[in-house]
């Protein structure tokens, strides 16, 4: 999950699995696997670099095989 803000500032949570794509057409709109559009404050490369954390802090918690 990572931590976003909404354009009136209002933050909230988003699964990074569920995101399909993001855009900046200005403002970075995420557009959902759902097919839900959510527009965030945020840069595009901020929120890819948020979804990479959180990828790899996934990573950290699974056991070796």
């Amino acid at each position: 999950m990572i931590t976003l803000t909404r354009l009136n500032g209002d933050r909230f949570v988003v699964n990074a699995e569920a995101i399909r794509y993001i855009e900046e057409r200005p403002d970075t709109t995420l557009t959902m696997v759902g097919g839900d559009r959510v527009i965030v404050s945020e840069t595009m490369r901020e929120v890819v670099e948020r979804s990479i954390d959180y990828g790899r802090h996934l990573r950290k918690l699974m056991p070796p095989s």
